[in-house]
């Protein structure tokens, strides 16, 4: 997938730890998550105020010396065979890169370098042919033997990274998350955040409730037996 636009948010203090950043959006994505709440950037067609690289390279120069990273995320950055080329626009103006990702593809994973890499565990790896969508090609190999694979590259790569997962009534629950506990040694950080209703890729889910307290505390004190600090984002 040829990645020719992007969207773009200017300023943000939030999705890079560390560094005051912009945020790029791919758009695409392989996945199917009914509750996803940037619908407009899993099906074509592209949003209609994405720019073109030659702006986003005009805007860092712009930028020039007030920021300190990128980060770039989706839809899913690694869909697009190009994403190097994105991603060494970004290091000629001397930033850093943060990528976030679902983690279904560790090849490329593995091959480009970044500084930061934030992955989504959706759920328990066994469980992800729920999200993936009858059309969906899943290439490859299962889905949870990809999932895995990412995250045992992360755990030996030397770059700093992050897990998170949303939490939402039906795909997270406490089994799920005794299959993902041995997955999180090696995480810098594990964040849970619970689903909110809201503008969902499949609408019947806009309306669903958002996870109670007490499921949430009880994930999280689970996965800190991973040894990983776990942190509840509201």
């Amino acid at each position: 997938m040829a990645l020719r636009r992007i969207g773009l948010h200017k300023t943000t203090l939030v999705d890079f730890p560390g560094e005051l950043a912009a945020t790029v959006f791919t758009p695409g994505c392989n996945l199917r998550c009914p509750y996803c709440h940037n619908p407009r950037l899993v099906l074509p067609p592209c949003p209609e105020d994405m720019i073109t690289l030659d702006e986003l390279d005009a805007f860092l120069d712009r930028r020039a010396g007030l920021l300190g990273g990128v980060c770039i995320t989706g839809g899913e950055p690694l869909l697009h065979d190009d994403l190097p080329d994105l991603l060494h626009l970004v290091r000629r103006h001397g930033l850093k890169i943060k990528l976030d990702t679902n983690g279904c593809f560790p090849d490329r994973l593995s091959g480009i370098l970044v500084d930061y890499v934030a992955m989504d565990l959706k759920t328990a790896p066994s469980r992800y042919e729920i999200l993936l969508g009858e059309k969906v090609d899943p290439h490859d190999g299962s889905t949870a033997d990809r999932i895995r694979a990412s995250v045992e590259y992360l755990r030996h790569s030397g770059i700093a990274y992050e897990l998170r997962t949303t939490v939402v009534p039906g795909i997270v629950g406490t089994a799920d998350m005794e299959e993902m506990v041995p997955l999180l040694p090696g995480a810098a950080r594990y964040v849970l955040t619970p689903f909110r209703g809201g503008t969902t890729l499949d609408p019947s889910w806009a309306d669903l409730p958002s996870p109670g307290e007490d499921l949430l505390r009880g994930l999280c004190e689970l996965a800190e037996t991973s040894g990983v600090p776990c942190e509840i984002r509201y």
